[in-house]
């Protein structure tokens, strides 16, 4: 039996992209968000799914569909089938926990076949980062054509960086921060991921901090125009609807709200100007990977994690 090359994607529409171009081979849609939720280091396990499937349950009240990730993890049986591996996710930090998460995975399946990354992020002619389903046809023929492959060091590295995600201590991954990879945007969105954590000196990490200096610079007129400027300027975060909807909740707080404008009210001033920490009455707990969001503040002037005293 002659080998295949494997598509694993970053979503549906981008499976269906790959498909309508007739890409050779398998594809296979990576259906996860690893990026907030509670993580263990094996992840084609009971306990893992168990896991994800508690936390999507409690905190976005979503059923995950078992029968859809079994069957994605049942293509994966069969390493040896495949002649290589190309993976096709985003420059944020979303989509880097999930590429992590695969590459993770596939080793653990004890897949030979060579690795190969197509990212997308800066285009020439455009000054905003693209996702690749913005991509033209020939541009993402072109960026296939330039795919990286992934190095044995490049791989030891993303294994590190899985166990330090789904430990106690995040501060560990301050080094690969700096360290040189294939991955171009890694460093943009570990950065991120520890910004995610409150500051010590307002309890707004750098997602909320942004919302709230969106709603005090902006007339906004309904949750809905927030939501279209938070993701709009977000960054590296690649959040989505759901998840940005969360923290928007969780932020009313500081807000004003009528049927016809969201403006700041004195609260949300005063945490922008960092008179006052706000993260335990923010109380949006999520878990990152090992940790909980509360379980530690980032020091913008130290620029680390500090063990929050309770």
């Amino acid at each position: 039996m002659s080998k295949k090359p494997l598509h694993i994607t970053n979503g549906s529409v981008l499976t269906t992209q790959l498909k309508d171009l007739r890409f050779t081979g398998e594809i296979l849609t990576w259906q996860e968000m690893l990026c907030e939720g509670p993580t263990i280091e094996k992840i084609d396990t009971p306990e893992f799914l168990e896991l994800r499937q508690n936390f999507f349950s409690s905190y976005y009240d979503i059923e995950l569909n078992l029968d859809e990730i079994k069957i994605a993890f049942e293509k994966l049986e069969t390493p040896e089938a495949y002649s290589e591996i190309n993976l096709w996710f985003e420059y944020d930090l979303f989509c880097h926990m999930n590429l992590i998460g695969v590459i993770v995975l596939l080793q653990q399946k004890k897949f030979k076949a060579p690795i190969y990354v197509i990212t997308s992020g800066r285009i020439r002619g455009s000054k905003n980062l693209k996702a690749l389903t913005e991509l033209t046809d020939n541009q993402l023929f072109s960026h296939f054509d330039k795919k990286l492959k992934l190095t044995p060091k490049d791989i030891d590295m993303v294994l590190t960086i899985w166990a330090i995600y789904c430990g106690k201590d995040h501060n560990l991954l301050k080094p690969y921060i700096v360290t040189n990879s294939t991955f171009k945007y890694l460093s943009n969105c570990l950065k991120a991921h520890l910004e995610r954590f409150p500051s010590t000196f307002t309890g707004l990490n750098r997602m909320e901090s942004n919302i709230l200096s969106i709603v005090r610079d902006n007339p906004i007129k309904s949750r809905n125009h927030l939501l279209g400027y938070a993701l709009n300027y977000q960054g590296y975060y690649g959040y989505g609807d759901l998840q940005i909807n969360r923290i928007v909740e969780k932020l009313s707080i500081f807000f004003n709200e009528t049927k016809d404008e969201i403006t700041l009210n004195r609260k949300g001033y005063e945490a922008l100007l960092g008179q006052h920490n706000f993260s335990a009455e923010i109380n949006n707990n999520l878990p990152f990977g090992g940790l909980f969001k509360l379980d530690f503040q980032f020091n913008p002037q130290e620029n680390k994690l500090i063990k929050t005293v309770s």
